[in-house]
């Protein structure tokens, strides 16, 4: 797979790193995943047009997240 490096992606993972390295250290897996689908979350309602990749991301947080996920 290739990530072409833009201003957007950069931002994004800007704030994924942010938001862990502010954490600092999770319990478990799901804690980090959760902190993760938040910020994810968060972002995109800023977002005026959804990356490529976003329907794959949505199915996974689906599949992970159950009931708890709301497609828009």
């Amino acid at each position: 797979m290739i990530i072409p490096v833009t201003n957007p992606i950069e931002a994004l993972n800007s704030k994924l790193r942010r938001a862990v390295r502010t954490r600092g250290h999770f319990p478990n897996d799901d804690a980090a995943m959760k902190l993760l689908y938040l910020v994810l979350n968060h972002a995109a309602e800023d977002w005026k047009r959804l990356p490529r990749e976003w329907f794959e991301a949505k199915t996974q947080f689906a599949v992970v997240f159950g009931e708890r996920f709301v497609s828009q």
